[in-house]
């Protein structure tokens, strides 16, 4: 049998199916499918989340408050404690001090198990009780007298579980598929000319089983040269990713729609403002990418109120003066209203039809809709995600054009694409929330970009304040005195949780409780649970000054735009993160008004809550704004939920690594042109499924 199992353990490799280990059958297997696990090799890459020093017993006169430690003493007394929780003390001796035990879920036999002169060796995290530190529910294995029992050898690795396979289990299968680590496949991908760092073996048992001596600060903070090292190459990975991304996309053949420089230039002139120099620079890139015959894949950025939608305006003529239709998506109901109210303005008096679809269309419009997209009947398409339905079908599709880029995922926008038929359509994605350079490098690397770096001229600044929410009489009359000379206002709602339901409710709150307080100023009040006849009448009687105060919750985000409205209350800003902030102030301040923007926070602030808003405070600049909510909160959160997919980094971390971002650019580029096989194997190596994108 054990020879057997010896030549079971040789016959292993890195692409042997998960189920040959020992001990995992059907049941575990399935569940470790669930995490992307499915042979050797991605045990090798599942990383530990943390580690815990077992290696050493800490004297528990040394002992001190939130330290996991592993200690050995003798049982002096274990007893029954009352209190207001009934619970096992275990009073533990080693010559050094005394720490007490506690178990609050114990049974009969554990409490007979546990006699005073027995020796006990416990691992668990130390916390202050009463005159002595203690252990809460903490593991232990009894010592028998003069035994002599090691320590671990190396760090306990705890990695990222899920429901039903424990830590241990963890260890034994992490600890097996070590064995056969530099067995069959050579796992070091990058020419030595190009990293002189840890090799790749080295960096992955390292990180799986760390010596006792490695600092655990250093690991905790991802500073270690394994990690660095691994981190590099997930990065490669995931720019050959979204290269591969890219060249299948401008493989396939476009339609090239001719120079349309006068008509836009005609448009352009009957607008009551000057494009900026910024609008038309964007402009012309766009142009000139809509005339090959391979697909524009271009990110647009602008700062509040730059002026992205004239631009996008102008790109959608571009394509429906040569005779192609454009989708445009946007991820809320009343951005995607807002973007119809412009268009429609715009493209009234050509010849253009202008169609709206949304997942509230139903019944004989729908069809009417559908059918007007598929006779080719409507020129420009506005909506939301319904547009990348099935049984969404255009005739010729030309553009694609999709604002907040970061609501939705690369999976939804290549579904979009998919509608062109035989001609890939161009695309144009579109953010108010500046992206600063390591996350566009990371998230945006299958795009090329363009900045409109200029706002508007006559655009004012906004002051803005920090009030503690004690204050709120005063910031109620103010908002009064704002509105009685005849300025409108917004009072913005948010809740931690991203619920409409229970943001709705808190905003109905808000509203009843100012509607009594200013029984003479007209408030209106906006959520995502309205119809959107409902929404389209309210924000247009507030844009026509009919409604001075309105309550609303962070849908009003993007989009909106009333250049009376001259003064922001954002309640509970410290929940919501510094470019979301920074976009919901940016309703403001669009007119020639002076603007104010409250930020009235909930005591106590924490110091780093002060700090974040103290960023916003003291800057308008959008893409410094963004920079130091990547610091803050990461790229996941600055990228929003349907992004993170490209962001699961296992190692890497923005920003982090963001000094490997060139470097790892670099050997990508270099790979694809000297060893496109090593290239290939590396990107699925880190990316797994996640290259499907490529064959979108």
């Amino acid at each position: 049998m054990s020879a057997q199992r010896s030549a079971n353990k040789v016959a292993l490799n890195a692409n042997s199916k998960i189920t040959l280990l020992p001990g995992v059958g059907p049941k575990l297997a399935e569940k470790l499918a669930a995490l992307s696990i499915n042979s050797i090799k991605d045990l090798w890459f599942h990383f530990p989340l943390r580690y815990q020093d077992r290696t050493r017993i800490t004297p528990i006169g040394s002992l001190h408050d939130g330290l996991d430690a592993v200690i050995e003493g003798e049982i002096r007394i274990a007893s029954i404690a009352m209190g207001r929780r009934r619970s096992l003390m275990v009073k533990l001796q080693d010559g050094t001090g005394t720490l007490t035990l506690r178990f609050f879920h114990f049974s009969r036999a554990q409490q007979q198990q546990l006699q005073a002169g027995m020796t006990l060796r416990c691992f668990g995290t130390v916390r202050r009780g009463g005159h002595t530190f203690e252990m809460v529910h903490p593991e232990y294995r009894q010592i028998q007298c003069d035994a002599v029992v090691p320590v671990e050898d190396a760090l306990t690795p705890i990695y990222p579980t899920t429901a039903g396979i424990g830590q241990t289990t963890w260890r034994k299968l992490c600890s097996a598929a070590l064995q056969i680590l530099e067995q069959n496949e050579p796992l070091e991908l990058l020419p030595p000319s190009l990293s002189n760092r840890i090799d790749m073996v080295a960096a992955i048992r390292l990180l799986h089983q760390p010596p006792p001596d490695i600092s655990l600060k250093a690991l905790a903070e991802k500073k270690h040269p394994a990690q660095e090292r691994l981190a590099l190459e997930e990065l490669i990975a995931h720019r050959l990713t979204l290269t591969e991304i890219r060249q299948h996309q401008t493989r396939q053949a476009a339609p090239e729609l001719s120079a349309r420089n006068q008509e836009i230039d005609q448009f352009l002139l009957r607008q009551p403002f000057t494009a900026t120099a910024a609008q038309r620079r964007v402009i012309a890139e766009i142009s000139s990418d809509l005339a090959r015959s391979t697909p524009m894949l271009r990110l647009l950025q602008g700062d509040v109120g730059a002026g992205k939608t004239l631009v996008a305006a102008a790109a959608a003529l571009h394509a429906v003066s040569n005779g192609f239709q454009v989708a445009i998506m946007a991820p809320t109901e009343l951005l995607a209203e807002q973007h119809w109210r412009n268009f429609n303005h715009w493209f009234k008096d050509s010849c253009y039809a202008l169609t709206w679809l949304s997942g509230k269309t139903k019944g004989r419009k729908r069809a009417a809709t559908l059918a007007s997209i598929g006779s080719g009947d409507a020129a420009i398409v506005i909506g939301t995600h319904a547009l990348f339905q099935t049984e969404v079908d255009f005739k010729q599709l030309g553009l694609i054009i999709i604002d907040e880029q970061h609501r939705f995922g690369v999976e939804q926008r290549l579904s979009l694409a998919r509608k062109g038929k035989q001609l890939r359509p161009h695309q144009l994605v579109m953010t108010a929330t500046p992206i600063p350079r390591s996350l566009s490098m990371v998230a945006y690397a299958d795009l090329d970009c363009s900045v409109i770096d200029e706002l508007p001229p006559g655009r004012q600044a906004i002051s803005t304040v920090l009030i503690d929410a004690q204050r709120r009489t005063t910031i109620i009359d103010r908002v009064a005195d704002a509105c009685r000379l005849g300025r409108q206002a917004y009072w913005v709602c948010t809740l931690i949780e991203e619920n409409e339901q229970l943001e709705a409710q808190a905003a109905e709150a808000v509203c009843e409780t100012l509607r009594a307080n200013l029984p003479d100023i007209s408030i209106g009040l906006i959520h995502g649970r309205l119809k959107s006849a409902d929404k389209e009448h309210i924000m247009s009687e507030f844009a026509q000054g009919k409604i001075q105060l309105l309550v609303a919750t962070t849908v009003i985000e993007v989009g909106v735009d009333v250049p009376n409205a001259s003064l922001m209350i954002i309640e509970n800003p410290e929940r919501l993160g510094l470019a979301q902030l920074h976009q919901l102030r940016g309703r403001v301040g669009r007119g020639t008004i002076a603007s104010h923007c409250v930020l009235m926070y909930q005591t106590p602030l924490s110091q780093t809550g002060r700090a974040r808003l103290k960023v916003l405070k003291d800057s308008q600049d959008g893409f410094f704004i963004a920079e130091q909510d990547l610091l803050l909160r990461g790229p996941g959160e600055l990228l929003g939920t349907r992004q993170t997919g490209l962001m699961a980094f296992r190692v890497a971390e923005l920003p982090l690594h963001e000094y490997l971002l060139d470097e790892a650019e670099m050997i990508a580029n270099q790979l694809l042109r000297d060893q496109p096989d090593a290239a290939h194997r590396l990107a699925r190596r880190w990316t797994g499924s996640r290259s499907a994108y490529a064959a979108a």
